[in-house]
């Protein structure tokens, strides 16, 4: 780890002696030899880091030797900070204050090494370059009696082999066997070229135990040639195909042959003509070239042959060429089934009294493995010959700090560890700062990555962020990281939390094994955590000691400290959620080295010309500081800002010069209410990638938008008067994301065509939007569009044939002669998901005969089977006599809606406006999987099918059916009431709502042997019964409700007026008895 800090102060003593400063190197006497001196010193130590770092993990001898080397490494780098900040803060002065007239005839020498005049300051300079070359000769001498190598080869396996046999009885987990399954089935349904599938995630997760259970599963027990090889690292090809070859046994290969070509001729003749089954385990490498000859010579196997590959690194996945279908990620156990394995495998013998005695503490510890079988593996077998006390000790301590349970449990992450770089590492380490379970912000990250120094200098063009973007991704396809949250583009890591077990473990690395080291002030764990992270959590409000200075990373959560301004070090600064005052925010501007700066709803009413001193500025928050009127110019003197947040602000202009700001990304004036017009000079701002200007009042947009050519998301959402975009937009092709909703659009230039990289579009709640140029249609990469709340009803019909459009919202989509057709939906590439309302205008019953036909297209069924809500609403404009002259007009209703509802896989039917004289089948259909059923303004249905046999649906609301007299006994579904057979009539349904009903008389009773019997149920889950403005329903079916009363909660009659006369004038009356003597939960609510 310490190699990457090695590595930046190698780099800026380089950068001490080059031209630009030499003169200042000069005048303090001696100093330039003693900074070369040491940067030999360091270039020789960092040949030996990579072994010296490997020993460390498990050599606390070598751990502290390294800790020592770190700590002396970051001392010379404040030194370097020193001399930096005391020529910066000159310059500044001189800057600031002019020189008198008197003094100018000095001018030969650079104003910012005046402070070099000083003696003392000179010679304080030398005599901590001298300590540290001092310190650093101990060093060297420690390393040579650790005999360190300069390289090594690739490590070897610090595991035993895995092997294909499984013990069943020691497979804990439920999900375990699902995700067998799936695989298993996944296998059975591919069955063309050789298919390779992944198993991707942390060590000891149980990749591992999940391969073998494939391995073992019945279906390969047949006429399957099974090969189990444990590749683990390096990946050697030649010994990978000996063990392929020896496996099969078919083919012998010539002792200590090493020859690559013909250990893949055997391997070769082993598998050729034969379906087999082959798991690599354990695969480390990502290296194509390794991999393909062996490949090549796999070939030859019979059609529908299968490679299973164990990983930690997504890489490997990729590097197979598996496909995203068939890449598995096992789940962690839950806390009960860690506890039933850590049980079983501490308490293996005792009796379950005994077991009784540790249940407790024991659940407690199973907590501690967050669901990862090898950790409750590791700590039962710690806790099998301890007594309860021993097991509360456990309980009570972290896992890194059990020397046996780290030994056995910590090997797995070695490995992951070593196949890191030394920046890598560091980075990997350093996230142990933040709390256990803890929701990390890849942004945060990465720019305290930055602050440490972990990611080397800046060479322009963004290289430190993207250096630190490429990090992440790395430790996260390692599966250093879980519970990732990509961006919506799902091109970038936005947020990702660090297994417990993986923090331990990096918590351990950056733990120091020497005593704890204190001050008369501050406490050692404080002290310790600034000496091992350079970061710090300010919780407390105190003055500032020594032992703090040299901190990178500070957050502060109550007021800034006395003595702040002495934090010269500083280059990540969070304070927000504080008042500053004027005099705090002053000091906070003469740390000159800060980068990041967040001041989130502190109060602040101005911003001072000094804030344009912080000239490293990468990143600056003022958001939600709502008494900020304006900015002050000197903003736009800090040309390194890559990121300028300001949203929720009073800003009523911004500052002219802003197009200085050449380096700027992200640039966030949402919500800034006051804010009317932008100034020309943002056209400048070339390197743009994001820009929010949502709910800002603006009325126009100004043609410079159009040199911002980098951009890639655009969010003009909620500017209420803006009513026509710029040509000029149509230069934004780099765009991905372009949000417009809740404007007052009336059209879109047809030069939105030209953003051919678009992903996103939303137009949503445009009103006066009516239609889309036809050029939308050139938006290739288009996947979303939002639609909704305007006044488009015709969609230009080439929209359908976007290949990536998978996510259309508009509210309704409106089928008709007038308006789209079937066809369009027909063409789109991607299944819709979520959501659908479909408004259908009916003119004539040619019409109608068309699209049912369209409606009948294999091609909409595929498109339409993975809705989860449909709404079918009809517009019907043809003559009643029309439509009664045709006998097939009531089959074709039904028709064109069994043709359009998924009934296999839609959770919720929303049903208005439907003509036909009966429901459709699926209505009664027992492989209905729909949940909820709404039926409204049905106008010729007179009955009721026998809904009562769909099996999952749980709400079932009936409104409007004009022609409804009857409910009969059909209604539930009972078609036999043998004993022998036990009938459930709506066994899901919890709520039944009939409403507007006005002719429905009769609600046809069960009989008395269907009551008593025990072989039928009615309605078992049924909790509410409503019937509102049912006004000729006299009376309820009294043995059904009987039957369903021991669930029923609560009768609501609303406006039936006759059914109140019966069941609501007296709650005491006989006919209420008759329902509510066998459950005294049920409530009755009526009024007329």
């Amino acid at each position: 780890m310490a190699d990457a800090i090695v590595s930046e102060v190698v780099g800026r003593i380089a950068t001490m002696l080059e031209d630009k400063i030499r003169y200042e190197v000069n005048l303090v006497k001696g100093v330039k030899k003693e900074l070369l001196n040491l940067s030999k010193k360091l270039n020789t130590i960092r040949k030996v880091l990579d072994d010296a770092e490997k020993r460390g993990v498990n050599d606390e001898s070598v751990k502290s030797w390294l800790k020592k080397l770190e700590a002396t490494t970051y001392e010379m780098d404040d030194i370097l900070d020193e001399w930096n900040y005391s020529l910066l803060k000159h310059k500044l002065e001189d800057f600031a204050e002019p020189e008198p007239v008197q003094k100018r005839g000095c001018s030969f020498i650079p104003s910012s090494c005046l402070c070099f005049k000083d003696i003392s300051f000179r010679r304080d300079i030398a005599k901590k370059i001298e300590h540290v070359n001092a310190t650093l000769d101990q060093i060297l001498k420690e390393k040579d009696d650790f005999n360190f190598v300069i390289s090594l080869p690739a490590p070897e396996s610090q595991q035993e082999p895995t092997t294909s046999l499984i013990d069943l009885k020691k497979v804990y987990g439920s999900d375990i066997y699902k995700k067998r399954d799936d695989i298993v089935k996944n296998m059975m349904v591919n069955g063309d070229d050789t298919q390779i599938l992944s198993i991707v995630g942390t060590g000891g997760l149980g990749k591992t135990t999940l391969a073998q259970l494939i391995f073992n599963h019945p279906h390969f027990e047949k006429d399957w040639l099974k090969i189990w090889v444990c590749v683990s690292d390096p990946f050697i090809a030649t010994v990978v195909a000996k063990n392929i070859v020896e496996s099969v046994g078919t083919e012998t290969i010539p002792p200590n042959t090493n020859q690559l070509e013909l250990v893949l001729q055997k391997v070769k003749a082993s598998v050729s003509g034969k379906k087999f089954l082959l798991v690599l385990d354990d695969v480390w490498t990502d290296d194509n070239k390794k991999w393909e000859p062996l490949q090549i010579s796999l070939q030859c196997g019979a059609v529908g042959s299968k490679i299973l590959v164990t990983t930690r690194k997504e890489t490997v996945a990729k590097m197979f060429h598996t496909l995203d279908d068939h890449m598995y990620h096992p789940n962690k156990l839950s806390e009960e089934e860690c506890w039933s394995l850590l049980r079983d495998t501490s308490l293996q013998g005792k009796s379950e009294k005994e077991c009784g005695k540790f249940e407790d503490v024991g659940k407690k510890i199973a907590s501690k493995c967050n669901g990862l079988p090898l950790a409750a593996v590791v700590l039962g077998r710690l806790l099998q010959f301890k007594d309860l006390e021993g097991w509360e000790h456990v309980e009570k301590s972290e896992i890194w700090q059990l020397e046996n349970a780290k030994l056995d449990l910590f090997p797995h992450l070695v490995l992951s560890y070593n196949d890191l770089s030394p920046t890598l590492k560091r980075c990997f380490s350093y996230c142990a700062v933040y709390p256990k379970d803890y929701r990390i912000g890849a942004e945060t990250l990465i720019e305290e990555w930055m602050a440490q120094g972990y990611l080397g200098s800046d060479s322009g063009n963004d290289a430190l962020e993207l250096k630190g973007r490429e990090n992440l991704k790395n430790l996260a396809m390692r599966s250093l990281f879980q519970d990732i949250e990509k961006s919506k583009s799902g091109e970038q890591i936005e947020w990702c939390k660090m297994h417990d077990i993986v923090h331990d473990f990096a918590l351990s690395l950056r733990q120091n094994g020497d005593k704890e080291t204190s001050c008369q002030v501050c406490g050692s764990s404080l002290v310790s955590h600034v000496q091992e992270y350079r970061s710090l959590q300010w919780d407390e409000s105190c003055k500032v000691c020594d032992c703090m200075k040299s901190v990178r990373v500070l957050r502060i959560k109550r007021s800034p400290p006395m003595g702040m301004e002495t934090l010269i070090h500083l280059r990540w600064l969070d304070i927000s959620w504080i008042t500053l005052s004027k005099d705090d925010l002053e000091i906070i501007c003469r740390l000159y080295f800060l980068q990041t700066l967040l001041l989130s709803l502190c109060h602040l009413t101005e911003i001072p010309q000094e804030i344009g001193n912080l000239v490293q500025l990468r990143r600056l928050d003022l958001s939600e500081n709502e008494d900020i009127k304006e900015l002050p110019e000197s903003v736009c003197k800090l040309v390194e800002l890559r990121t300028l947040s300001l949203q929720l602000c009073s800003l009523k202009e911004i500052p002219r010069e802003i197009g200085n700001l050449v380096q700027l990304r992200q640039l966030d004036l949402s919500w800034n209410r006051e804010l009317k017009e932008l100034p020309e000079s943002m056209g400048r701002l070339v390197e743009l990638r994001t820009l929010s200007l949502r709910g800002c009042p603006l009325k126009e947009i100004c043609r410079g938008i159009g040199n911002l050519v980098q951009l890639r998301q655009l969010d003009l959402s909620m500017n209420e008067e803006l009513k026509e975009l710029p040509e000029s937009m149509g230069s934004l092709v780099e765009l991905r994301t372009l949000s417009l909703a809740y404007c007052s659009l009336k059209e879109i230039p047809r030069e939105i065509g030209n953003l051919d990289q678009l992903r996103r579009l939303d137009l949503s709640g445009n009103e006066e939007l009516k239609e889309l140029p036809e050029s939308i249609c050139s938006l290739v990469e288009l996947q979303i569009l939002k639609i909704e709340g305007t006044s488009i009803n015709c969609l230009p019909e080439a929209l359908g044939e976007l290949s990536n459009l998978h996510t259309l919202e508009l509210c309704p989509f409106k089928v008709g002669s007038q308006y789209n057709k079937f066809g369009f939906l027909k063409n789109l590439h991607h299944p819709l998901v979520g959501s659908l309302e479909l408004e259908i205008y009916l003119s004539s019953m040619s019409e109608m005969v068309e699209l049912v036909e369209d409606a009948r297209q294999e091609q909409l069924k595929t498109l339409l089977q993975k809705l989860e809500t449909l709404k079918l609403s009809f517009e019907v404009t043809m003559n009643e006599t029309e439509q009664a002259s045709s006998s097939s007009s009531s089959s074709m209703w039904m028709e064109l809606v069994e043709a359009l509802v998924p009934h296999h896989t839609l959770n919720i039917l929303v049903l208005i406006e439907y003509k036909g004289s009966r429901l459709p089948h699926l209505m009664s259909s027992p492989l209905n999987f729909i949940k909820q059923i709404y039926l409204r303004d049905l106008s010729e249905v007179s009955s009721l099918p026998a809904m009562g046999k769909l099996p999952f649906l749980e709400i079932l609301s009936i409104s409007s059916v004009e022609q409804l007299m009857f409910v009969g006994r059909e209604f539930l579904g009972i078609e036999s009431s043998s004993h022998d057979i036990v009938v459930v009539a709506f066994p899901k349904l919890k709520q039944l709502t009939f409403q507007y009903c006005r002719k429905w008389e009769e609600w046809e009773d069960i009989t008395e042997e269907e009551e008593e019997s025990a072989a039928i149920s009615i309605m078992p889950c049924l909790t509410e019964l409503s019937i509102n403005l049912c006004r000729s329903l006299k009376k309820l079916p009294l043995r059904l409700l009987r039957k369903v009363s021991s669930s029923l909660l609560l009768l609501d009659i609303r406006k039936s007026s006759e059914l109140v006369k019966t069941y609501g004038e007296d709650e005491e009356g006989s006919a209420w008895r008759s329902i509510s003597q066998h459950n005294p939960q049920l409530r009755l609510r009526h009024y007329y």
